[in-house]
């Protein structure tokens, strides 16, 4: 028994969840785990579903079958085989925590994705790419190539059919344009203080300022820098004993586990973007084995 996955985002209104059980048990499926959300605010509805086919249904009968049901409702929905990894591209630059922390979940199996390829504007982690058999790509950027590099990134993405870009520690801004084209499909990672600090070393002017909790967000790429839809986030405590270095240590440790989580959200289709801001759904059950991370 193969499971899929169905997810609804659509206006709200009544008799959306009846619809789907009942589409779902004419077709002989078991519903196993399901999640939903109701913006009264926003006036949108939110659900993902996890079943399995029990009397031998095939994906494209079951996918195809619910049209009608969504054209009833104006759904924008889709239904998945869950046992089919996304093709993911990572992105680094000089940082190697994030990478570093992605290629060995993705070794030990704790995160089912097929990475397609790991994209630089350095060289510094070509080598331990290509020992993982994994295709590493240097497009160097510059203030006047940006748009040469931007194509060939893209050149990339097409050729690979990457359906999601991770920026693990890229340390490079990517244009409106490129956002716009991958919107929802680009996540990338950052420290958070409180209070905020910007520019060069910004641990070390948390440290300074006797910061005593760190974190990191993970979040959707938009044309606004650093302020894309927030999928994830966490903290860690600091004490006065700390050093500047310890805050380094303990940020790449937050920011890998935010980072991991993230993802996992986004590849179980467990993400909606809401706006300016996201519906995450948490891990069903049996999950934790598969999806829960840090």
């Amino acid at each position: 028994m193969s499971p899929f996955t169905l997810t609804v985002t659509c206006k709200s209104t009544r008799g959306i969840v009846a619809a789907i059980a009942q589409y779902l048990a004419s077709k002989g499926c078991n519903i196993v785990d399901s999640a939903q959300y109701d913006d009264l605010g926003a006036g949108k509805f939110f659900m993902r579903v996890s079943f399995i086919s029990e009397k031998g249904e095939s994906f494209e009968a079951i996918r195809d079958g619910f049209e009608p049901v969504a054209a009833e409702f104006g759904m924008d929905a889709a239904i998945r085989d869950s046992n089919e990894r996304m093709k993911v591209l990572l992105m680094v630059s000089r940082f190697g925590h994030c990478l570093n922390d992605l290629l060995y979940r993705w070794r030990i199996g704790a995160l089912p994705i097929d990475i397609v390829g790991v994209v630089s504007n350095h060289f510094e982690y070509q080598k331990v790419v290509v020992n993982h058999d994994i295709p590493f790509h240097h497009i160097k950027v510059t203030k006047e190539n940006k748009p040469k590099a931007e194509a060939q990134l893209m050149e990339i993405v097409e050729q690979t059919e990457t359906e999601l870009i991770v920026l693990a520690r890229y340390m490079q801004v990517l244009s409106d344009e490129l956002c716009q084209r991958m919107s929802g499909k680009i996540i990338n990672i950052h420290h958070s203080f409180l209070p905020s600090f910007k520019g060069a070393n910004p641990y070390k002017q948390a440290y300074q300022r006797g910061v005593k909790l760190i974190g990191a967000t993970a979040h959707y790429v938009t044309a606004d820098l650093d302020e894309g839809p927030i999928i994830e986030q966490d903290t860690v405590r600091i004490t006065h004993a700390q050093s500047a270095e310890d805050y380094v240590s303990l940020g790449r440790d937050v920011e890998s586990q935010v980072l991991a989580r993230a993802i996992h959200a986004h590849i179980h289709h467990r993400t909606f973007i809401n706006g300016n801001r996201t519906v995450v759904f948490p891990p069903g059950p049996g999950a934790y084995a598969s999806e829960r991370m840090g």
